[in-house]
């Protein structure tokens, strides 16, 4: 592909498992040198399965990005590189299954610090390197759950819909500068994610899922092509995100609530 030809350093978030790896592990296939990012212990694994595979540069920089210091400490340490990051992808969130009454107002508050602050932040930082440059791209994963309110799932729906319409507004700000953004919109994805969250136990968590692999290489692929957005995964995904937008949240709410309910309840 054309990137390849001027691959140059890519920070990913939320690479230890998952789409982030997947995303990595892409990029790294089209000739990317890395530096990967998560809370985990895992990301060293990552790192180095990565750099074996691909033979290409690893930085693993293992930080809670729920922090603002190690926020900042995650650019210093791409930084540190002496290489100007061309691509970063701001992967990382966790979402809180359940309802709202009955879970814990930590956990959303940590979901909001991960899924939406650090994406503002980190988006900010990369911003202001790349746009004196004139170059640069950055994917932002978001969610089919952007289009609608998510019962059982709501702050982290809610978090999605935040930074999918961030994404697309200061995309139209930065179109005259070289610097594309772009959101990335899975649909359900065989990761950890619904463990995490709670929600194996719920029909979306039982249901079918997409291939992270699959997702990862059509959000490279729309962030080249530089385009705005993209439904990745199957075309499930698509139909539901296309008809999401045109019916009543009453509606859309209700549907969804049907898929992130537990089964218990």
């Amino acid at each position: 592909m054309d990137e390849t030809k001027q691959a140059g350093l890519a920070l990913v978030t939320g690479a230890s498992t998952g789409i982030g790896l997947s995303i990595a592990g892409e990029l790294a296939r089209r000739g990317h040198d890395l530096v990967i990012t998560a809370e985990e212990p895992e990301i060293h694994v990552a790192a180095a399965d990565l750099k074996t595979e691909h033979g290409v540069d690893v930085r693993a920089v293992q930080v809670d990005l729920t922090r603002p210091e190690e926020v900042g400490h995650l650019w210093q340490e791409a930084s540190a590189t002496g290489r100007p990051v061309d691509v970063v992808v701001l992967n990382a969130g966790v979402g809180v299954g359940g309802t709202f009454a009955e879970t814990e107002l930590g956990r959303h508050l940590g979901l909001v610090d991960l899924n939406v602050r650090s994406t503002v932040h980190l988006a900010k930082l990369a911003v202001d390197d790349m746009v004196p440059r004139g170059s640069g791209r950055i994917l932002v994963t978001a969610s089919i759950a952007a289009v609608a309110p998510s019962p059982f799932q709501a702050t982290y729906a809610a978090s999605k819909a935040f930074v999918h319409s961030f994404a697309e507004g200061i995309r139209h700000e930065l179109q005259d500068t070289g610097v594309t953004v772009t959101s990335l919109m899975p649909g359900p994805t065989d990761t950890e994610f619904f463990r995490r969250a709670d929600l194996l136990d719920t029909p979306l968590g039982q249901g079918p899922k997409d291939d992270p692999d699959d997702v990862a290489r059509d959000g490279l692929d729309a962030l080249f092509a530089g385009k705005p957005h993209v439904v990745a995964g199957s075309f499930k995904n698509r139909a539901m995100a296309e008809l999401a937008t045109h019916l009543p949240d009453r509606l859309t709410t209700k549907a969804f609530a049907a898929q992130t309910r537990k089964k218990d309840g």
